[in-house]
């Protein structure tokens, strides 16, 4: 490997700008420093003297440095991860950087979104040259300071030395510095001479967090702000015929009700993805008070009737529909490699199986919020989504105002998990604000969240494949699902390239039930499906579960003209070790193991449940996780996302059902809707493959592949194969082995 890399850098991509307000308040973090007692008061950054350097960099002459992180804060980390890649190659140590959230800015930022575990994947290069190009130019500053040349001159730790040993601090060069000619061609670091990146560091919102101070959108207010609920149809197919509001507008600290959608409704027909089909068309009531318990209340007693404008479906139609549309002759071909039908039809046996998921909610912890304040000189909207931008231009086209006008700040999120993609909330908030001529925010309740929402797919995947003389032959995957247009499998992930007549059809039926992404789109209910018939697949021909596996990926390996995106020897590394961590085939005689292994986000995930029966139940004890991620910028965060999302894709696969009745979500909350509990999370080892690689999304990728090792581990504990989720609910232990 080269010590050193050479990027041709563009001017225009490294945006200097002095449009950022310097100065303001801001807080030191001192991990864990909250729980003692000799704790430092914050550092008042208002009163450093700061320069701007450009979009992502301020630097005071007292050396401090403020880094702007773009991209909105899910949980994922990108907050602390982010700044992490730019302070390594600007080389300044880490407890003098302070971290602020940015708000959106098309001009000096690209992709502020949140989602498909693509933040870090997206902006590696960018922020790298971002710190690298400010550092270079740093140096130079000095070195013209000095009057000697550049090459004399070097910088470490926020220092600048020269080769007559005289130093100067980044402060004391940093106004020179921002006025320089910006370089095209920088050096970046290599990747052993990392300092910060791949060292473990804490969460930079970690006090705020813990102590409770104000960082969420729920947390977001300003003088004389209402607070706004919006009563929207119970029914998915149900529209507002009427409504009598005396009831609460007669409850104490309600100010009005007034009604919403008329002017969403005028924009609902253009084709915008990503949020046009997550817009009801009924109008809604809304409540407007001082407080949001007088909102709540408010909102219950508003007394509506509502009309049935589309059919109101139920879970039980679809499972017909889409039974139906399975075994039926009409889709929508995905992939064709060779000729399964011939396979089939040579073949000495033909195995098909058929898996079934539920909708699931999202259920972030933080209900959906959003703050609006439309005037004549700007709208200013403040509160949590993924996808700003969208939001912007949405809000901009509803409201008919420039883009210009519209100033959206992004607090932390409590959870999204693909729910704040779609920025319903944030449209509701800035139609309220217009109509009522008054700041609100809008408040949802857990209710609300889980009965109006969005949600992840039905879906039924058939698989078949062909056995003749001991190996597999031909492959078909059909897949049907309610709204599947974001849902239709990804025809170049494994096994793709290893069985020569491969075969992927999609078909869809179109309902009125929101759908949209959900954690791992796609994915996460697919590598349940695909790995589960793997292993019976190798049951079939006498095959180790892994060993098959390995076969496969040594055929696509084989196979170099195969349209893929995975690379199947990193694919094999993961199996691999976590075979390895896990003593696979070696654990104790009442220990049940089961495998998964796959490729999503552009990384490789391998996992190894350990099952045992206690009290005629499974009970999950110990998940082992391998993953190739590339570099691990920031590893503490990196393992606490590993983690989970595990756990998350354990607890939904176990316990998570979610149906509908006439239109009408069954579940409200959480008393009805089980979620994993803590006393029910096993012992999870996660193992990070060491790369040079870039690195790729952490996110999502452990979720999709813990459905299947369990249910694979069930299997061998019960005999008893689990085709649906959740497995908790259709698993009927008759008899239980050992």
């Amino acid at each position: 490997m080269e010590t050193k890399k050479q990027i041709i850098f563009s001017r225009r991509s490294f945006l200097k700008t002095s449009t950022l307000a310097s100065g303001g308040m801001l807080i030191g973090f001192n991990l864990f420093n909250a729980c003692k007692s000799d704790v430092a008061p914050p550092i008042d950054l208002s009163q450093l003297n700061y320069d701007d350097f450009n979009a992502f960099i301020k630097i005071s002459s007292e050396g401090k440095v403020t880094i702007f992180s773009p991209n909105p804060e899910i949980g994922q980390g990108v907050k602390t991860s982010m700044p992490m890649i730019i302070a390594e190659e600007l080389d300044v140590p880490w407890k003098d950087v302070y971290v602020v959230q940015a708000p959106l800015d098309t001009k000096n930022y690209t992709r502020q979104v949140a989602g498909g575990s693509g933040s870090i994947r997206a902006s590696w290069e960018p922020l790298r040259q971002t710190g690298a190009t400010a550092k270079q130019m740093l140096i130079k500053a000095a070195a013209i300071r000095w009057g000697v040349d550049v090459t004399e001159c070097s910088a470490t730790e926020g220092v600048i030395s020269n080769a007559k040993g005289e130093k100067l601090g980044y402060g004391d060069v940093v106004k020179e510095a921002a006025v320089l000619e910006v370089p095209e061609n920088i050096t970046l670091k290599d990747p052993k001479d990392f300092k910060i990146i791949g060292k473990g560091k804490g969460n930079v919102d970690i006090d705020k967090i813990i102590t409770g101070k104000p960082l969420f959108g729920l947390d977001y207010k300003e003088e004389g702000m209402l607070y706004a609920c919006v009563l929207r149809p119970p029914a998915f197919g149900q529209i507002l015929d009427s409504y009598d509001d005396s009831m609460a507008r007669n409850i104490p600290g309600v100010v009005d009700v007034i009604t919403i959608g008329e002017k969403a409704r005028a924009i609902l027909n253009v084709e915008k993805p990503n949020w046009s089909a997550q817009m009801s068309k009924s109008d809604k009531v809304v409540v407007l008070a001082k407080n949001t318990w007088a909102a709540i209340k408010g909102k219950k007693a508003i007394k509506a009737v509502w009309k049935v404008s589309t059919k109101l479906e139920s879970t039980e139609d679809h499972d017909v529909i889409l039974n139906d549309l399975l075994n039926g002759n009409t889709f929508d071909n995905r992939r064709k490699d060779g000729d399964v039908k011939k396979a089939f039809a040579e073949a000495d046996k033909v195995i098909e199986r058929v898996y079934e998921a539920p909708f699931l909610p999202h259920n972030p912890m933080e209900p959906m919020n959003f703050f609006a304040n439309v005037t004549p000189e700007k709208v200013h909207l403040v509160g949590p989504v993924q996808t700003p931008e969208a939001a912007q231009k949405v809000v901009s086209e509803m409201l008919r105002r420039d883009l210009e006008d519209i100033h959206l700040e992004m607090t932390r999120m409590g959870g999204g998990f693909g729910r704040r993609l779609y920025g319903d909330f944030v449209y509701e908030a800035a139609e309220i604000s217009a109509k009522a001529k008054k700041p609100i925010k809008m408040m949802s309740t857990r209710e609300d969240d889980m009965t109006t929402g969005v949600y992840r797919p039905s879906t039924k995947y058939k698989f078949s494949a062909s056995i003749k003389e001991g190996k597999i032959t031909g492959y078909h995957l059909k897949d049907a699902a309610v709204n599947n247009n974001l849902y239709k499998p990804i025809t170049t992930f494994f096994p793709a390239g290893s069985i020569e007549n491969f075969q992927v059809d999609s078909v869809n039926y179109k309902s009125n039930i929101t759908t949209g992404a959900w954690r791992a789109p796609i994915t996460n209910f697919l590598a349940f499906a695909e790995q589960s018939f793997f292993d019976e697949l190798a049951e079939e021909l006498g095959i180790d579960c892994v060993q098959l596996r390995m076969d496969l990926m040594e055929k696509a390996k084989q196979n170099p003209e195969a349209n893929i995106s995975y690379e199947p020897a990193r694919l094999q590394d993961v199996l691999k070790l976590a075979a390895e961590k896990a003593n696979w085939g070696n654990v104790a005689k009442n220990v049940y193991q089961g495998v998964s292994a796959y490729y999503s986000h552009a990384s490789y995930v391998a996992e190894i449940a350990d099952v045992v029966i206690e009290n005629k139940e499974p009970i999950v004890k110990r998940v082992t996780c391998a993953v190739d991620c590339g570099i691990v910028v920031n590893p503490l965060g990196a393992m606490n996302q590993a983690k989970g999302g595990v756990i998350d894709g354990l607890g939904h696969a176990l316990y998570a059902d979610f149906s509908i009745s006439n239109g009408i979500p069954q579940s409200n909350n959480f008393n009805s809707y089980q979620l994993i509990r803590m006393g029910q999370t096993p012992k999870v080892d996660v193992y990070f493959v060491e790369s040079d690689v870039n690195p790729t999304g952490l996110g999502e990728p452990t979720l999709p592949p813990i459905g299947a090792a369990v249910a694979n581990a069930i299997y061998k504990a019960t005999g008893k194969r689990l085709y649906k989720q959740p497995f908790m609910s259709n698993l009927i232990l008759d008899k239980v082995t050992g």
